[in-house]
């Protein structure tokens, strides 16, 4: 019912990941990424809890594979879900269990990992796998928006596209691109829209917040002797 794109940038290092599926809110619990870390999608028979630990283990030093491997070895239903990781080397890995809803696979390429399901068929995946290799020169976050596009326009879902996610990080903990679609009879033309907009109006914006470098963070000692107020 899904497919996505989880990248690392070469030339920036950024992270990335990226979906497009034919029911609602792909964002909410199929994207996620850790700046620095890495970006892991859950989709098929979704389990979030396949990126969220997937996540940690990669935060711990595991590489993508080695983090795939340990979540997808202790769920309960493995071979109804599909999964796809890159690391903060670039490092790839992904999942497609046996009973997912054909065509179902996954390709990877340099410093990305595609995955999807209910596709048209494989020609899905290949084309988003020419997208991303064709569009190195460009930010991360214009090639995920172009790859989705490139899946979709040659079939995509079988069931049509109607949610999408385009989520990238930089080096700070906030994302510097997060489009998300929830709901939309064509999201492919409202991505195109929100990707100018943001490029004009947001990124402008994101690049001039507050860095880490710049922020203390807070001294938290001592309270965990701090009695907290009820509200009533």
């Amino acid at each position: 019912m899904t497919f996505s794109v989880a990248a690392r940038c070469q030339r920036t290092g950024q992270i990335g990941i990226a979906a497009t599926t034919a029911v609602q809110s792909v964002g909410k619990l199929a994207c996620h990424a850790i700046p620095n870390v890495g970006a892991f999608a859950s989709q098929a028979l979704l389990n979030p809890y396949l990126a969220y630990d997937g996540l940690r283990l990669l935060q711990a030093g595991a590489s993508a594979q080695e983090a795939l491997d340990r979540v997808i070895a202790v769920d309960p239903n493995p071979e109804q879900r599909q999964a796809g990781v890159v690391d903060n080397q670039g490092r790839v890995a992904a999942w497609t269990g046996q009973r997912n809803i054909p065509w179902a696979g996954h390709r990877s390429g340099r410093h990305f990992t595609a995955q999807g399901n209910r596709l048209v068929g494989p020609e899905v995946l290949d084309r988003v796998v020419d997208s991303m290799h064709a569009t190195e020169h460009l930010s991360l976050a214009e090639r995920l928006v172009i790859a989705l596009q490139a899946g979709a326009a040659v079939g995509g879902d079988r069931q049509g596209e109607h949610s999408t996610n385009v989520m990238v990080f930089g080096n700070e903990e906030y994302p510097l691109c997060d489009i998300r679609i929830d709901e939309h009879r064509d999201p492919m033309a409202e991505l195109r829209r929100l990707y100018r907009l943001y490029e004009e109006e947001i990124l402008p914006t994101v690049l001039k917040l507050p860095k880490r470098s710049e922020m203390p963070r807070p001294d938290s000692s001592g309270l965990s002797g701090v009695k907290r107020k009820s509200v009533r």
